[in-house]
């Protein structure tokens, strides 16, 4: 099954035009041209359980503040995290359908933290 078969709109979050890692726009140095790890989906139960990474937690707190905000995305029926302080955090989001890359980012932002 492919990226798109399961519906996700971006697999290469890394490479976007609000930032990048050369500041301000698209990537210009190659850095995640190819697929990366930063969403992976596969689909359990019928339902779709899609892992993002994210940046700047540190604690519990930060687990709650993610957790709340991705939940509130309308067909999300769960959100399981993987706290790694100071490092990237693994959150899976299952939902009964695809969820666009670009809510989940907000949805994280929202929360005071980083999609990867």
């Amino acid at each position: 099954m492919s990226f798109t078969d399961l519906g996700l709109t971006d697999k290469n979050a890394a490479n976007d035009t609000t930032g990048g890692c050369c500041g301000g726009g698209a990537c210009m140095c190659g850095h995640g041209e190819t697929e990366s790890s930063t969403a992976s989906a596969t689909v359990v139960d019928g339902a779709l359980a899609t892992t993002f990474g994210v940046t700047g937690m540190t604690c519990e707190h930060c687990v709650k503040a993610v957790t709340e905000e991705l939940s509130a995305l309308g067909t999300v029926t769960n959100v399981s995290v993987e706290l790694k302080p100071n490092e990237e955090s693994q959150i899976t989001v299952t939902s009964d359908e695809p969820l666009e890359t670009a809510s989940v980012r907000a949805a994280v932002e929202d929360a005071g933290y980083t999609l990867a």
